[in-house]
């Protein structure tokens, strides 16, 4: 027999939709880059306002984009639901434009600015736990210099009224309470009134008309306010964007030290958000940790540095160095003036010094570089002291070469090591060597180019050419 289930569903209450609003331009920043694309603490400002939003576990997060549509998109990260708005008519409009993405999939709407990164998870949890009972939740506050905002309107007994925008004559009001434009709606109440909305004068819809229509149907409008009155800071001005940049910083700096990490002066120290530094770490003034980079416990980097998307293992210490997309092992030393670039491994106990530079090749465990000289596309083994001026020319004009080194070689300084060719465990370069072909293991060359010295090879001796060199597979490609 047939069942019919006529028990109720399951409550939804509390589903929460956000919706950021990414489409205006942002003349005032007299800027080619889009507004919501200059960056803070390291990443656009459009996706630290979708960070923010995904903080509150948002059912979908909707962003609405129009000008530089796909730059703006690509910045804001993935997993959004992207909708467009071909003319920039008012937020009402706007947040209309994301209707057909909520309905039915949230009670409550969010609405965030492509600038509004200062406003902080917990607040806008006490914003939807307010929206539960009333149909619209506005963030405002009291601030010294109300110019620019919409202002808040409240009756003799305190209740909002309605919110007065700049060109309504705000500032004929003598309160300093201001809108910045975070606001959380009821959805059914919202998709009911939004779309009814009068036009203005400019052919433009705006939300904050919504609120003179609640409080006409007797509807009370909740106005919260932040702990911080910083959560209210926009971005319309480079100058604006250096402000919020400062407090963004300074709450990273805050966490960090709050784990343990030592900074003699906080101020000047940079780090970006998406940073992850352990406890016990000192960072030094000037450092500059960038995009992706991991420090772990007891490393001491700075002062004048700069590490962009690098993991550092532990106790490891960096000196007035640069470090780009490179990895580094536990104990190591860095500096003063070295430079990783991208695809540097730089295994555990490994000393490099001044001038420095290592780029997609790997330094074995133990290995020494102390003074100038450049290792690239190579793979040298534990122990091994690379003299000062050494260098591998990787590049003959056409394409990039390898070199290969063993385990506890000694190259003398300023020996030129000739892609590709190999130096076998043991080996040992003369100083001013030019190595053209491949060094036997235990093998002493010198010269130029470099040749065996007789009797100073650690193995049995093999079929060699008339210089003296033993044949290897790089010989064919010379």
């Amino acid at each position: 027999m047939k069942q019919t289930d006529n028990s109720e569903p399951p409550s939804t209450r509390g589903r929460v939709g956000v919706v950021i609003l990414a489409a205006g331009q942002g003349t005032r920043m007299r800027s080619r880059l889009p507004k919501v694309l200059h960056p803070i603490a390291g990443l656009p400002m459009v996706r630290q306002v979708v960070d923010v939003g995904r903080a509150i576990d948002p059912a979908i997060v909707v962003l609405v984009v129009g000008h530089a549509a796909e730059q703006v998109t690509a910045a804001a990260g993935d997993g959004l639901s992207i909708v467009y708005q071909a003319d920039q008519r008012g937020t009402g409009h706007a947040v209309l434009q994301a209707r057909e993405a909520l309905e039915g999939r949230s009670d409550l709407v969010v609405v965030l600015y492509g600038d509004t990164v200062l406003v902080q998870p917990a607040t806008l949890e006490r914003m939807t736990a307010a929206a539960e009972r009333a149909p619209i939740v506005l963030l405002t506050g009291i601030v010294e210099d109300p110019s620019g905002y919409g202002r808040i309107e409240r009756d003799l007994d305190g209740r909002v009224l309605r919110i007065v925008e700049t060109r309504e004559g705000a500032g004929e009001l003598e309160t300093r309470e201001i809108w910045a434009g975070v606001v959380v709606y009821q959805s059914a109440w919202l998709w009911e009134h939004v779309g009814r909305l009068p036009r203005s004068a400019s052919d433009e819809i705006y939300l904050t008309d919504l609120v003179a229509v609640a409080v006409q149907e007797g509807r009370e409008v909740v106005a919260l306010h932040p702990p911080d009155m910083v959560e209210l800071a926009g971005i319309n001005t480079q100058a604006q964007l250096a402000d919020v940049n400062r407090v963004a910083q300074d709450r990273i700096r805050g966490r960090l030290m709050d784990c343990g990490v030592r900074m003699p002066d906080p101020t000047t120290v940079y780090v970006d958000s998406g940073v992850d530094v352990e406890g016990d770490v000192v960072l030094h003034p000037n450092t500059h940790l960038q995009g992706r980079t991991r420090v772990a416990a007891g490393t001491e980097i700075g002062p004048n540095s700069i590490v962009r998307d690098s993991d550092l293992g532990r106790d490891c210490r960096v000196v007035a160095s640069v470090l780009e997309a490179c990895v580094v092992g536990h104990g190591v030393t860095i500096g003063p003036f070295a430079h990783l670039r991208a695809g540097a491994t730089i295994e555990d106990g490994v000393e490099l010094g001044n001038y420095a530079e290592v780029k997609a090749s790997r330094i074995g465990a133990g290995s020494r570089m102390h003074h100038f000289g450049y290792v690239g596309d190579a793979d040298v083994g534990r122990d091994t002291n690379v003299g000062a001026g050494t260098v591998t020319c990787n590049y003959d004009g056409q394409a990039k070469h390898h070199t290969s080194v063993g385990d506890g070689v000694f190259i003398g300084s300023d020996t030129m090591l000739v892609a590709p060719v190999s130096l076998g465990d043991g080996a040992r370069t003369g100083a001013g060597s030019v190595v053209t072909r491949d060094v036997k293991p235990g093998q002493l060359v010198v010269g130029i180019p470099a040749r065996p010295v007789p009797g100073r090879s650690a193995s049995p001796p093999g079929p060699r050419d008339a210089d003296g060199f033993m044949p290897s597979a790089g010989d064919a490609s010379r």
